[in-house]
């Protein structure tokens, strides 16, 4: 690199940033749904936080993944004292430690630093976090109480959040293969016969949180017995109505009504539907049991309220397979002309609903 090419690179470094107002840096940063306790107590603090980093430090978002894990490293080490003091302040750290743990990824949204490094590093950072302060906040209970129960309470609290992780990549890995081969059929149907445009409504529900969701979920299952059903009236803003609108959830909506209330109200606040998340459950071991003294009964109704919520998502996976097997095989039946062709395409998009 030239000299003069160092200085521009220097001086730019030096420039202040052209950071947005905090109601434009909300929109940009903060998800369109996420975990209860990250939206009602952590974006509150984390979001101006991330404006003033932003704006008057040079912290990149890896610096402040360190921080964040540098600090709860501080809360396992007040946690294993076993004291209830030192379990309050732990508490306090690992909530400090969390809240960092969200700047990193806002302000790598801000200011374009995001990295894949960034991203591995990030969780790979949380899964030692909880391990370490799992085992240290069990271990200092059994030292000061010689309960043998804390030291499978540490293994239940290492399990969990290993399991979930597992079974939320496993399921992603499984939503991923029957949209893939969704589209491909559309994408040949399209070619073939000139098919319209495709959309998945989970997609459209994320794009537009605040949409209606029966009026969604009328727009999904239009138009019975074409072979498309194309976005109407009831369908999120800004869609063609063109559009063939998939919907993988319909057999779970269809059996819980009361769902899509409840997700049309929470959505409007940006609350995701899965309550107990590892957010919450990270949050019930490591702050409110400690701040109440109950670590005990805290982990075991975080670690139970975690699993109801982790086999309502694979029940809903399982329902939405059946959703995809239909949708595919809708596509397998010929169609009768008076001509003979070979040609086949799908009859009804609704998951055999017609």
């Amino acid at each position: 690199m030239s000299q003069q090419s160092l200085r521009r690179d220097t001086a730019a470094r030096r420039e202040p940033r052209e950071i947005p107002p905090l109601a434009e840096v909300r929109r940009i940063t903060e998800k369109k749904r996420d975990a209860w306790w990250t939206v009602l107590l952590v974006d509150p603090v984390a979001t101006p936080l991330v404006r003033q980093t932003a704006l008057r430090t040079r912290i990149t978002p890896n610096q402040i993944t360190w921080g964040a894990f540098l600090l709860g490293l501080g809360s396992a080490v007040c946690f294993a004292f076993g004291d209830w003091r030192w379990l309050c302040l732990g508490a306090v750290i690992y909530h400090l430690s969390f809240i960092l743990d969200c700047m990193d990824g806002k302000v790598a949204r801000l200011t374009g630093q995001g990295s894949v490094f960034g991203a591995w590093l990030d969780f790979v950072f949380d899964r030692i976090r909880v391990m370490v302060c799992g085992v240290a906040l069990m271990g200092g209970q059994y030292e000061r109480t010689g309960d043998v129960t804390y030291v499978w309470l540490a293994l239940a609290v290492v399990g969990l959040d290993t399991l979930r992780y597992i079974n939320s990549l496993e399921i992603f890995k499984v939503r991923y293969t029957m949209r893939k081969q969704i589209k491909a059929r559309v994408r040949a149907a399209r070619r073939a016969e000139n098919q319209a445009e495709l959309a998945f409504m989970e997609d459209l529900l994320r794009e537009n949180p605040e949409a209606d969701v029966e009026r969604d979920q009328a727009a999904a299952s239009a138009a019975p017995g074409e072979p498309g059903a194309p976005a109407g009236p009831g369908a999120p803003a800004g869609v063609p109505r063109s559009r063939q609108v998939i919907d993988l959830h319909q057999e779970f909506r269809g059996r819980f009504p009361a769902y899509l209330r409840a997700r049309s109200f929470l959505l409007r606040h940006r609350i995701r539907t899965h309550l107990v998340s590892g957010v919450e459950f990270q949050m019930g071991v490591f702050i409110l049991g400690p701040l109440f003294d109950a670590v005990i009964p805290a982990t075991i109704v975080s670690g139970a309220l975690l699993l109801v919520f982790e086999l309502a998502i694979i029940y809903k996976l399982l329902l939405s397979t059946r959703d995809f097997t239909r949708t595919i095989d809708s596509f397998e039946q010929p169609v009768t002309t008076t001509a003979p062709t070979h040609r086949t395409r799908p009859r009804c998009i609704d998951h055999g609903r017609c």
